[in-house]
């Protein structure tokens, strides 16, 4: 079983960049393949995807609203994930939650394992 904590969420203005992170405990990642990815859900708006990172050949894919300005990267050797977001719009304020599936290639919204989200909030 895996558990999932984000964190390094907080008020910045706009422009400005922040990295997420996200701890596995538990099992970790590092005995099976996984997909991990980030959500994001903003009051009053469904819950989306933002990126997703694919432990058994390392590929990352990001939505086009966030292609050009976010990345992911990984040290799954200390199951953690993280989310470097830079050039923040206001649109981008939500609670990031991040979120993984065993066994799967593809992120989806019925992911196994969702961590407690982290609130990031992008001011004008």
């Amino acid at each position: 079983d895996v558990q999932l904590q984000a964190s390094g969420g907080g008020l910045v203005q706009v422009g400005g960049s922040l990295r997420l992170s996200c701890t596995a405990s538990g099992s970790g990642f590092t005995h099976d393949d996984y997909v991990i990815g980030w959500y994001r859900q903003a009051p009053g708006k469904a819950r989306e995807e933002v990126s997703c990172f694919r432990t058994s050949d390392g590929r990352t894919e990001h939505s086009n609203s966030v292609r050009d300005r976010f990345s992911m990267s990984s040290d799954i050797a200390r199951n953690t994930v993280y989310l470097q977001m830079n050039s923040l719009k206001p649109e981008d304020t939500a609670r990031y939650y991040c979120a993984a599936r065993r066994n799967f290639r593809t992120c989806t919204i019925l992911m196994d394992y969702w961590g407690k989200g982290t609130l990031v909030t992008v001011s004008s």
